[in-house]
Formats: structure tokens, C-alpha cells, sequence
């Protein structure tokens, strides 16, 4: 979450008002978005009073009842630790949501027109969460042994 919360600000000083930067052959960029919306900027047109009901209290209720189910269900440690990653990504842009009503994104890769949507830290670590969850379950389950 400190990650996050720190290359947000450094983002939002140095990125808000500054052209596209390109890096390695334009496979990384660094470009400041604002996003009300969710992942890809889904619903962000949507009325701001659905949006704080899916995107705020939907997530907020969601990370709550996936780290008590975590607790109880007593999840192996790859699991448990892809969830700590998901709910630490997930809390950290539910601030953003909360505090100002829209999430910082930053960067982008690809190669020529393949290009990812803009994202930010907390994105990355949501994602290595649901990864890892998958890849713990998945593993458990074709082996039929815990991971």
C-alpha cells in the first residue's frame, strides 16, 4: 500500500501536467490518467451516485468478506499471501476512491498498437494477488495435496 500511495503522488507532481514519457522502444510509458471508473475505466460515465455504490462500498464490502473468509477457512500461505497482496491493492485505490472520488494511473506497456490499459501499483499487486490465488488452488486441486 505505501508503494502505492507514494508513486500516486509522485505521479500526480510530475506526470499531471508533463507530456507522455517512453522508455526501452516505447514499451513502458509513464502517463498520468484520472480514473473514475473501474478497471479500463469501465462505468466511468456512469452517475456518480453508482459508481460510489459499486466502486466504493461494493469494494469495501468485497475486501472485507475476502480477508474474514481468508481467517476463517485458515487459506495455505500462497493463497493467504496473494490475498494479503489483493486486499493491500485493493485498499489502497478504495482510498483513492473515497478521498477523491477517482484512482491515479500511471503507467502503460505494450509493444507498437498491443498496449495494456494505464495502471498504477496497487493494480499490479491486485493482479499478483489473483494470480497467486489461482495458481494456489489450481495447483492444490490437480494435485490433490495443499500447496
Amino acid at each position: 500500500m505505501a508503494c502505492d500511495r507514494v508513486t500516486k503522488q509522485i505521479a500526480a507532481d510530475t506526470l499531471a501536467s508533463a507530456p507522455t514519457r517512453s522508455y526501452v522502444a516505447d514499451t513502458f510509458r509513464l502517463d498520468y490518467a484520472e480514473n473514475t471508473g473501474a478497471f479500463l475505466g469501465i462505468g466511468s460515465n456512469w452517475p456518480p451516485v453508482v459508481r460510489t455504490a459499486l466502486f466504493s462500498i461494493g469494494n469495501g464490502v468485497l475486501l472485507l468478506v475476502l480477508t474474514v473468509l481468508t481467517m476463517r477457512l485458515h487459506w495455505q500461505r500462497a493463497a493467504s499471501l496473494g490475498l494479503a497482496f489483493f486486499v493491500a491493492g485493493g485498499l489502497s485505490n478504495l482510498i483513492d476512491r473515497l478521498a477523491y472520488g477517482k484512482v491515479i494511473d500511471f503507467m502503460n506497456v505494450g509493444i507498437g498498437p498491443v498496449r495494456t490499459g494505464i495502471f498504477n501499483v496497487a493494480d499490479v499487486a491486485i493482479t499478483i494477488g489473483a494470480l497467486l490465488v489461482i495458481w494456489s488452488t489450481t495447483a492444490r486441486d490437480s494435485s490433490g495435496l495443499p500447496s
